[in-house]
């Protein structure tokens, strides 16, 4: 085993480690009985014990991390020592990269990877512009009849519409559309579902149902050879590769598909609906973005990729990353045995008011003005970091913000209510419906 540290990592020095400090059995107790969300308690943790605290939700000490150093450590330093066992969204994804483990994940995250880098982000490029161009037309009916609109469902609706068209080469049809709400139903439901796999698969079979059968067809009609209209898609890779590689049977395909989908339209969405959400308490943001340059510069492209930074430091698409130390380490000076599960919060670690001054506030320039931001990796990660961080950041980045290039400059939302909580799911989400009417641009 290794005692010293490579840079930027952590000393390890085995058996010279400190007990992690733990929080008291009554301060879980006030958490359990107030029937609060989970982050609460580790936001109380965090405050009184700092960036490695303990506690207790049942027998074994579960190990929170927020300190930078100590996150990189564990995500991409280590990952062979911090694993990942299994994922909240099984049930939906079944197989798929997210869930997969050891050999299998790197087969297909190796698959997947070149998709979503370089020459494949080019690829798909013209399909991200024209989703948003059908948005942009749909808004533009809505402003001239003065329709109220879901913020979220419009999102949704345009992410949905631009991972189909990257999958299948199909723009994303209405029948398509309502069939595939099942995946956000489903990804809702998970934290409440019953702990018995059994039941809860029933809970949730006539969605999955649904959700199998779209994705049945899809992967019929790329087999067929039958390109869409903007051409082959990334389920032609999938279906291309199940040729040569035995392990991409139906079923695979199919989780592989039900990942994509899940993972590449409901966190954009969400992401961009908490944009919007935040622009109504902060006007003065879209402003800046839209005067830092003309139509198509540069200048206007990064203050709108800012926006959408500071969007995902507040609400990150990973909120929480779980992990299982499978042998005993020395983690920032505190010994973690074998076994002790670990929970990475970047939540927590992008409010930590000694990494982001004033951490509450939309502050979209951060990502902007030189020295704005830490520049330790693991003070920043929306979508996590190391090999498992996620596949798809280019393509969630390069969707959000072609969208706000067509929406900002022509809109401006009148939201009717807003929601005044976040539900800590798989995803942060707003807690409830957010209608809104389209008003002309302010500048």
């Amino acid at each position: 085993m290794d005692t010293e540290a490579t840079p930027g990592s952590l000393p390890r020095v085995p058996g010279a480690g400190r007990p992690v400090p733990e929080a008291e059995p009554a301060l879980v107790q006030r958490w359990r009985s107030s029937g609060g969300e989970l982050v609460e308690l580790l936001s109380q943790v965090r405050q009184r014990f700092g960036g490695i605290a303990a506690f207790r939700l049942g027998p074994a000490p579960t190990v929170l991390v927020t300190d930078p150093q100590a996150v990189q450590h564990v995500l991409a330093r280590h990952p062979e020592r911090y694993v990942k066992r299994s994922h909240r969204a099984r049930l939906l994804i079944g197989d798929g990269v997210l869930a997969a483990t050891g050999e299998a994940w790197k087969r297909q995250r190796r698959l997947l990877q070149s998709q979503f880098t370089g020459t494949g982000m080019r690829r798909y490029e013209q399909r991200i512009t024209e989703a948003a161009r059908t948005t942009a037309v749909r808004w533009a009916e809505y402003a001239s009849t003065g329709q109220t609109l879901d913020v979220g469902r419009e999102m949704r609706r345009f992410a949905l519409d631009a991972i189909w068209r990257s999958l299948t080469g199909h723009p994303l049809d209405d029948g398509t559309e309502r069939e595939l709400a099942a995946v956000a139903t489903v990804a809702e439901a998970l934290p409440t579902l019953p702990a018995d796999v059994a039941d809860a698969h029933d809970a949730v079979a006539a969605d999955l149902a649904r959700i199998d059968a779209v994705a049945q067809h899809a992967i019929e009609a790329a087999r067929s050879g039958a390109a869409g209209p903007d051409g082959p898609g990334l389920l032609h890779v999938l279906t291309d590769a199940a040729t040569e590689r035995p392990e991409y049977t139906d079923r695979l395909i199919r989780d592989e598909l039900v990942t994509l989908l899940a993972a590449g339209h409901e966190t954009t969405a969400t992401t961009l609906t908490w944009l919007y959400l935040l622009l109504d308490r902060y006007p003065a943001a879209r402003e800046q973005a839209l005067a830092a340059g003309g139509e198509g510069s540069t200048q206007r492209r990064q203050a709108i990729q800012a926006l959408v930074h500071e969007t995902l430091r507040l609400y990150p698409s990973a909120w929480i990353l779980p992990r299982h130390a499978t042998e005993a380490d020395t983690l920032a000076g505190y010994a973690v045995e074998a076994g002790t599960d670990i929970l990475i919060c970047p939540f927590l670690t992008h409010r930590d008011p000694e990494l982001w001054p004033d951490p509450e506030h939309f502050a979209p320039r951060r990502f902007i003005t030189q020295d704005g931001r830490p520049t330790h990796p693991g003070a920043y990660l929306p979508f996590g970091i190391g090999p498992r961080a996620c596949l798809g950041l280019q393509f969630a980045l390069r969707e959000s913000t072609v969208l706000l290039e067509h929406l900002l400059p022509a809109h401006t939302l009148a939201f009717s209510s807003t929601p005044t909580n976040a539900v800590y799911g798989i995803t942060v989400r707003p807690d409830g419906p957010t209608p809104a009417t389209l008003e002309p641009p302010l500048t």
